[in-house]
C-alpha cells in the first residue's frame, strides 16, 4: 500500500474517532430519555470506530492482511500468558501495598460473588474488547507503526487518540456515581487522568501487540483489566482511603501505572532483542 494511501485513511479514521462520541451524545440528547447505563449514542460511540476500519480496509486500500486477526500461538505462548497475568499481578501487589499501608479496606471483599461475576465480565468483555482492539492495536497501532516513527512517538500518539476516543464517555455516559467511587474528583480532571493512564497502558498494548502480531493476546488482557479492576473498585470489594485513591487505586494510581510502565519498557526491550 501506498505510503500516501496509509496516511490519507489514517487522519479519516483519526478524524472519525475523536468526532463519532461527540456525535452519540448529540443523537442521545435529542431522543427520548434512554433506560439503564447505555444508550444508542454510546452504542454508536463503541461500534462506530469498528465500522470505519472495515471501510477503509475493504474499499479504500487499506486490505486485510496486516490486521492481526490471527492468533500466532506459535512461538508467542509466553506472551499471551503474561498478557493474562500483567493485570492481576500489578493489582495484586497494589493491594498489598494497600494492605500494609492501611490505605485500603478490605472488609466489604467477598471471594466467591467477587470470582463468580469476574468470570461473567470476562466473557462479556473478551466481545467488547474485539471492537476495541481491532481497531486500536489491529488498525492504528500498525499503520502508524509502518510511517516509521519512534516508538516514543507512537506511544503518544496512540495513547492520545485512544484516551481522547474515551473523552465522550468519562465526560457524559459514565455515570457520575462510578467517577466519584473511583476518584472524587469532577469530570475534567478525570478525564485527563484517564487520558494520561491510556498512555502509560498503551507501552504495554503496544509492545504485546507488536510482539505477537496479534490482537487476541491483548484482547485478553483488556478483557482482564475490565473484568478485575472496575469490578474491585466500582463495585465496592475494596474501599480506599480518602486522598490516597490517585496513590493506590487499582484503576488510576500511580503506584500501579509505574509497575505498568516498567513492565511496558521491558516488553520493549525484549521486543528489541528478537
Amino acid at each position: 500500500m501506498k505510503k500516501e494511501t496509509n496516511i490519507r485513511n489514517l487522519f479519516i479514521f483519526i478524524a472519525i474517532a475523536l468526532m463519532i462520541g461527540w456525535a452519540g451524545v448529540g443523537i442521545d440528547s435529542i431522543l427520548p430519555a434512554q433506560e439503564g447505563d447505555e444508550s444508542l449514542g454510546m452504542a454508536i460511540w463503541l461500534v462506530f470506530p469498528l465500522l470505519t476500519v472495515i471501510v477503509l480496509r475493504t474499499f479504500m486500500g487499506d486490505g486485510w492482511k496486516d490486521a492481526g486477526l490471527l492468533p500466532n500461538f506459535k512461538g508467542n505462548g509466553q506472551w499471551y500468558f503474561i498478557a493474562l497475568i500483567i493485570y492481576p499481578l500489578v493489582t495484586a501487589i497494589s493491594l498489598g501495598i494497600g494492605k500494609l499501608t492501611g490505605w485500603i479496606d478490605f472488609s466489604a471483599f467477598e471471594f466467591q460473588p467477587f470470582v463468580t461475576a469476574f468470570w461473567t465480565l470476562l466473557g462479556i468483555n473478551i466481545i467488547k474488547n474485539i471492537f476495541e482492539e481491532s481497531v486500536w492495536r489491529g488498525y492504528l497501532t500498525v499503520k502508524l507503526v509502518k510511517l516509521k516513527l519512534s516508538d516514543l512517538q507512537l506511544y503518544l500518539i496512540i495513547g492520545l487518540v485512544w484516551g481522547l476516543w474515551h473523552a465522550p464517555y468519562y465526560m457524559i455516559f459514565l455515570p457520575e456515581g462510578d467517577i466519584q467511587t473511583v476518584l472524587p474528583v469532577g469530570r475534567i480532571p478525570f478525564t485527563i487522568i484517564a487520558v494520561m493512564n491510556m498512555i502509560v497502558w498503551t507501552v504495554m498494548f503496544t509492545e504485546i501487540y507488536r510482539l505477537t502480531q496479534s490482537i487476541w493476546p491483548v484482547i485478553l488482557m483488556h478483557a482482564v483489566e475490565d473484568a478485575l479492576i472496575n469490578h474491585l473498585v466500582i463495585d465496592g470489594y475494596i474501599l480506599i482511603e480518602n486522598g490516597f485513591e490517585i496513590w493506590i487505586s487499582p484503576i488510576c494510581g500511580i503506584i500501579p501505572n509505574l509497575l505498568y510502565l516498567l513492565i511496558g519498557l521491558w516488553l520493549r526491550r525484549k521486543r528489541i532483542k528478537i
